[in-house]
């Protein structure tokens, strides 16, 4: 990683750079919220009270995602998931956070993973909301992630072509859930906000990336939420992130689709606060 969007962004903090906004109790455990691609902080509001009431909560956008500076994206440096992870770090360093727990959605996931790899001092506790360690299947080792290569290339090309339309087709299906429309239409409208040239960049860091090897170098003590009929995060693949990283608790929802904290926030932050308080 270099620090080209650094220079980029000039002297501002990393914390205006993304647009960084904490709330919740002064003096208690850090609670850093990592939304996914497409979307920005706001994903996390049906859940952000039952976390604030406990724990101080640190929300942020990720480079070229929500009210982010837009200098805070580089293509150079934002090319793979490391460039996420160097912009995470810099906020935690500059919170000077400690004991802290990232809550991660999503390909965040992987991004939260090697920020924990990268400093364990700061980051004592991981969840994964529905994450995958590769999208793409791998027949050379028979790993399934959900997509051949053919079919990450043509989802890839069709956002090149038209982000619109393309939005339009994905988020429902991405959110799942299709007896409540109006959860794909909010998710479609996120997209819609980022803009195009950024989330080119961010979808072929997402789709094209492979942290299987990451895995086994987690020491973090990690829970894994799994939902049902999730189309970017199959079980199998969700299992695999389970497997890979040692000593993980894996916990299966009743929530559907690939956004359970948007779907079914009730659910997810009494698993994810029951399992928190029993940690510490």
């Amino acid at each position: 990683m270099n620090d080209t969007a650094l220079e980029a962004a000039g002297t501002t903090s990393a914390t205006r750079r993304h647009a960084v906004k904490v709330v919740g109790r002064a003096g208690a455990r850090p609670v850093v919220l990592l939304h996914g691609f497409g979307a920005s902080q706001d994903a996390w509001h049906r859940i952000l009270p039952a976390f604030a009431a406990e724990h101080r909560v640190v929300l942020l956008d990720l480079a070229g995602s929500g009210s982010a500076d837009p200098a805070a994206y580089h293509p150079e440096r934002h090319a793979d998931l490391d460039g996420y992870a160097r912009d995470v770090l810099d906020v935690c360093a500059e919170l000077d956070l400690h004991d802290a727990v990232l809550v991660a959605h999503s390909v965040s996931a992987m991004i939260a993973a090697r920020v924990a790899v990268a400093a364990p001092e700061r980051i004592t506790q991981l969840v994964m909301l529905a994450p995958s360690a590769r999208y793409v299947d791998d027949p050379a080792t028979g790993y399934d992630g959900g997509f051949s290569r053919e079919d990450i290339e043509e989802l890839l090309d069709s956002l090149d072509r038209n982000y619109v339309a393309w939005s339009a087709a994905v988020a429902p299906m991405v959110m799942g859930n299709p007896d409540r429309p109006e959860l794909g239409e909010e998710l479609t409208s996120s997209f819609r906000q980022t803009d195009p040239d950024t989330a080119r960049g961010f979808a072929r860091a997402t789709f094209l990336s492979d942290s299987r090897g990451l895995l086994e170098h987690v020491r973090t003590p990690t829970l894994v939420l799994q939902c049902r009929f999730d189309a970017l995060a199959p079980e199998v693949a969700v299992q695999h992130v389970h497997a890979g990283i040692t000593g993980s608790v894996l916990v299966p929802l009743q929530a559907t689709g690939h956004c359970p904290h948007v779907s079914a926030p009730d659910e997810t932050s009494a698993v994810v606060l029951d399992h928190l308080r029993r940690e510490e």
